[in-house]
Parts: structure tokens; sequence; C-alpha cells
């Protein structure tokens, strides 16, 4: 039977079970949406730009392990999908993002809203093809979703050009795809693995770090059985974090540049380093040539490419985590280290993470929302608020954490969360920002509210770009440059002192809120917090808008600064004139 391509395009949704399609129309995929006008089976969802789109893509796929689908139209349409695209291919999430794009006789003649976004995005995801032949969209849309989701998870762009979407050809859909040259190995070498174990089992200060790999192939009670069985400490790096609960007596924290003090000493004295599904990027590293500098390294990761390239390991076992930890299960023993994981706690006991102040801190306000919300999903922004959210977060199986770990992408988190809510429409889901992030993507409050999303925005609100006036304050002697959000054009040139007079905080968040439908709430004392999420739990028809004013120069600590050991924390903050 011949059908059109955009014909073919719905059947082949239907057939990969997408019942959620994050879609912007435009001239160039006009019969895409006309093919799928009045589908029953697909959720087609109109967010109110293609970057907040794709990140709720990103956001839906993360919280349901689904893969997410996007479609846009060509130009620009496709160019504002690419932060998107690095920061859910940096993450190793599954999304297939769908083109529009001008007629193939027209490609390469700077005709109307053309763009190469095959050239464009080609490094910054998994696999990027135009379909310049009718008959090879049914197989190249089979191929996109089979390479997005297995293997290590990435990004797929599908550019499909008008003429391919008008043309009548197949409508025949393969069940099975063969890719020549693209077989991911996903079983365990058992050579190597039983290297590893003895390894462990004569370790004196053995350590578990566990990274995003364990949380993506959703291994977390696989991984907290291996805890418990070899009695090990673990870390997690940001992206880890939850894998095993954070009120288990062997989970010590997060480690890198904000890692707690016990997570990194842990690290820096350990014999042995067990990592599990990293990159070991330079957030967690610190210093390399330091890094876990009297340890034997043992990494388990299914991209071959991330063993060795930044720190080189002694047994290499590329597998995908779940199944290198199901194996380890199997064989591994207890391990007698009573006195390595006293020391541990010690240096725990020793320096907590603690908030700076009493009051209305992150701390307090992250505090509360672990009492309030049980089954829920949180999705983060990035700066403070991301690095406040990973270090005082209560993660468990329940209690699930979002955020981009890869490209730090501001403006991610509140879109990310309308996706989670309609990926999981029977859980809280909770965002954590800060004021600079939130307005990078805040047109989507009318996406929340058009579709009903009783999402709850927290919005800790100092008034600056927190992050990077942190380190200006630390490591640029407080030369606060355009990083006050205050600040206006009548302000005097250098200012590096936020307790003066300020002007007023533009925007009003709780008007700004209102006015698109919104609740907004005003947090300014700390025995309003919980009361305030309650309020916003017990809204369930729109989101809530709870805008905590915080102290301006909150920092996050501890800090190892850059280019340091992690050893090598500050642990408090210096007072200004010491």
């Amino acid at each position: 039977m011949q059908i059109s391509g955009a014909e073919l395009f719905v059947n082949a949704l239907k057939a990969e079970q997408v019942d959620t399609l994050f879609a912007y129309p435009g001239g160039q995929a006009i019969d895409l949406f006309d093919a799928l006008y009045q589908e029953p089976d697909i959720d087609v969802i109109l967010p109110r730009h293609e970057q907040g789109l794709i990140h709720a893509a990103d956001g839906y796929a993360r919280s349901t392990g689904k893969t997410g689908v996007c479609l846009v139209t060509s130009g620009p349409g496709a160019t504002n999908l690419v932060t998107g695209i690095a920061t859910a291919n940096y993450d190793s999430v599954p999304l297939v993002c769908f083109t529009g794009q001008v007629p193939t006789s027209l490609i390469g003649n700077d005709a109307f809203q053309e763009v190469d976004i095959v050239g464009i995005t080609r490094s910054i995801c998994k696999y990027a093809v135009t379909v310049r032949d009718r008959e090879d969209l049914n197989s190249t849309i089979k191929k996109a979703f089979y390479i997005a989701r297995s293997g290590k998870p990435g990004v797929v762009v599908v550019d499909i050009p008008k003429d391919i979407q008008r043309a009548d050809g197949s409508g025949l859909y393969p069940d099975t795809i063969d890719i020549r040259g693209y077989k991911p190995s996903t079983s365990v070498h058992i050579g190597q693995l039983k290297k590893a174990l003895g390894l462990l089992k004569h370790a004196k200060r053995p350590v578990f770090l566990v990274g995003g790999g364990v949380n993506i192939t959703h291994a977390g009670k696989e991984m907290t059985k291996l805890a418990e069985l070899t009695g090990c400490p673990v870390v997690t790096t940001i992206m880890g974090k939850g894998a095993v609960p954070t009120s288990h007596p062997l989970y010590i924290g997060n480690i890198g540049i904000h890692g707690s003090f016990a997570a990194n000493s842990a690290i820096s004295h350990c014999d042995l380093l067990f990592s599990i599904g990293t990159r070991f990027n330079d957030r967690i590293t610190g210093k390399i040539e330091e890094f876990a500098k009297g340890a034997s390294i043992v990494h388990i990761d299914i991209d071959s490419a991330s063993i060795s390239r930044n720190i080189a390991v002694d047994v290499p076992i590329v597998a995908d985590a779940k199944q290198a930890i199901l194996a380890l299960t199997e064989r591994a023993v207890p391990l007698k280290i009573d006195a390595w994981r006293d020391e541990i706690k010690a240096w725990d006991q020793q320096f907590p993470l603690s908030s700076e102040a009493d009051g209305l801190t992150p701390a307090a306000i992250i505090g509360a929302i672990n009492e309030t919300f049980d089954h829920s999903v949180i999705a983060t922004d990035v700066g403070q608020n991301q690095l406040w959210a990973t270090q005082y977060l209560s993660l468990d199986e329940h209690r699930q954490l979002m955020t981009s770990g890869g490209l730090g992408t501001m403006g991610y988190g509140f879109p990310a969360a309308l996706g989670a809510k309609l990926g999981n429409p029977d859980k809280d889901v909770i965002v954590i920002s800060g004021d600079g992030g939130m307005q990078m993507n805040i047109q989507e409050m009318a996406t929340a509210v058009v579709y009903e999303l009783p999402v709850i925005i927290c919005i800790l609100n100092n008034g600056y770009l927190g992050n990077v006036r942190q380190w200006q304050e630390m490591f640029f002697d407080r030369r606060y440059s355009s990083t006050c959000m205050r600040r206006r054009r009548s302000c005097v040139a250098a200012c590096t002192d936020p307790r003066r007079e300020c002007p007023e905080y533009t925007p009003d968040f709780v008007k700004l809120a209102e006015s698109y439908g919104a609740k907004g709430i005003r947090v300014t004392k700390a025995e309003d917090i919980a009361s305030a999420l309650m309020e916003a739990k017990n809204t369930r028809t729109v989101p809530t808008v709870i805008e905590f004013i915080i102290e301006r120069e909150a920092n996050v600590l501890p800090m190892v600064p850059p280019g340091n050991p992690l050893s090598d924390m500050i642990l408090e903050k210096e007072e200004q004139g010491e």
C-alpha cells in the first residue's frame, strides 16, 4: 500500500509506542502536522519555544524511561533545538528529534529557512541524517529510535525535506533493524570482572563511585544490593545521586568541586576506586594528577571511549552498568573494612554539610521539600540552586532528581519539569531554580497553565547570577561584573556591597505568575516555608510559583578551588574584610 511520507511518519511513531510528541509547527513541517491532526493515540504538546520544547521532551524521557520525541520546522525551528540536543546528549538521554527541511531540490540554494541542521548538530548528537529518498524514510526512522535507545543512549536528529513528506511510498514499517558497524556491547567480560573483584576483595579502603550510568539503566536497587553485600561505602557524581538512597548508611555524598568533605576525602584516601557509569569529567576530579592518587581504579562504562580518557584506569570493563552490577553481585563477598567505614563516618561528623546561617536558607527550603513531597520528581536549573539541591535533597526510588549535569544549561529546569509532569501525572513535580535561570524559559508558564500542569516552581532569589558571583567573590576580589540582576543603568559603576539600597527586582515573579494565570507566593521568613509548600501541593490545576528571598551572598560550600585537588576544600565563608 502506498502512503505519503507524512502518513508513514505518524504510523512509525505509533509503532514505536510514542504517546507524547513535543512539537512546534512551521511551513516545512506542516504536512507532518496535518497528518497528526486529531490522531487519538498521540498527544501533541505545543510549548511556547523550541528550546522549551526539547527540554520538556528531555524531562519526559528522563522521568519515564521512554524515548522523548520532538518535531519542529526548518531553519530557526531546528536551530532552536541545538542547546537542548547538546544538553540531552551530554547526559545520555534518548531523544529523537524530527526537523522539517526545504525540498531536496532547494537544498544548498540558501532557500528561505534552510539550514544544514545535520551539519550543525553532528558533533553534539549520537546520529544525524537527512532523508533524501522516500523509500529510505521507513528504515531511517526505525534506525533513529534504535540508535537513540541502545548502547549509551543519546540524541538522534532526522531531517525530513518537504517533498519527502509529500511523496508516496511503501507503508511497511520494519519490526527490527540491523545496522552494519553499530553493535553495542552490553555483556560483561568475565575475565576483567574477576580482576576487578580480586582488587575489591583485598582492598582495605575501597569506595564505589556511582555515576549517571547507573541511574540511566535503572539499576539503583541492584547497586544498593551490591553495596550492602560488600559493605563498601558509596559516593556519587551529581548525575549518580539517588542510585543508592541518600539515607542509606553506606552512602557518603557527592564528590567534586562542591562535594562533601567526607566524600572528597574518601576519594583522596581510598586504595581502590571502583567506578561505575561515570565519565570522570573535570567537575568531579579536581586536579587530575592528585585524583585518587594512591588507588587502583576500576572503570565500568558502556562507552569504551570514556574509559581512560580523563583518568588512567587499571581495570577497564566495557559493559552496561546494570548487567555489570548483577554480575558483580553474583560473585562479590563481604569485606572486612569496619575501620575504613568508621574513618569516613568521623570525617562526616567533623565536617558535615551545613547551612551558612539560620533563617531562610537554601538548606532549610530544600529540607522542607524533603519533608513535604514523597513520590516526586525534582528538576533543577543550573547554578547555585542546582548545587544546593544536589547537596541537600533526599533521594530514593520514590524521589527522582533531574538536572543538566554535562552541559550545565540554564533554563533547563522549568520546561523539563513540564515534560516530567506530562509523563508522571500522579507524581508531584517540583522545580528548584534561581532567579536568573528561571527567566530563560519563563514563557513556558503559558504551557503549564494551558495544559493544567500543577508543577511547583521554587525560585531561590538572591538577585544575582549566584554561581558566577560566588567565583567573583572568592577569586576576583568581589568585582561583581554583570552578575547583579537588580542593577540598573543609574547604579554606581562599581558596586561590591549588596547590602546597600538597591533597585526593586525585575520582574515581580508573583505578579508575573498571576498574569499567566498561575498562583504566586512570596516567602521572606523561614517559618512560612512549610505552609507555602503545602499550599502549592494542594493546588491541583495550575502551577504555583514560590519566590524565596534568600541571603544575597550565600555561598555553596564546600568548594574546591579551580586547579586544586579534591583534598583542598574551602569549608567556610570568609567574611568581608578578612
